[in-house]
């Protein structure tokens, strides 16, 4: 599940092996906000942990998120009102789905 710069790669046996490495990166990119949210159960979390512990560029990704997300916690005191946060919720949900979908 690893990856990172071209001089650490050895060439993939066959392009789907290429595509399969792409796509472990894809997946974990994709589901870093839940690892930092702790919303993941345990393989799952076992799963990313170990591919941010091989994968340098994965790993760089995951430290910007988690110090942006640090940086936001840090700056931000109020509380958005609870329907704007329902409302706010909704939107990220249907657009993860128009994504998705596509």
């Amino acid at each position: 599940m690893s990856c990172g710069s071209d001089a650490d790669k050895v060439a993939p046996a066959s392009p789907s092996a290429s595509h399969r490495h792409s796509k472990d990166c894809s997946e974990v990119l994709d589901r870093v906000f839940f690892f930092l949210d702790n919303e993941l159960d345990q393989a799952d979390c076992s799963e990313i942990q170990q591919h941010l512990d091989e994968c340098g560029p994965c790993l760089a990704k995951y430290d910007l998120e988690r110090t942006v997300k640090s940086l936001v916690a840090r700056s931000c005191s109020e509380v958005a009102p609870d329907a704007l946060r329902q409302k706010v919720l909704l939107r990220i949900h249907q657009v993860r789905i128009t994504i998705t979908d596509q």
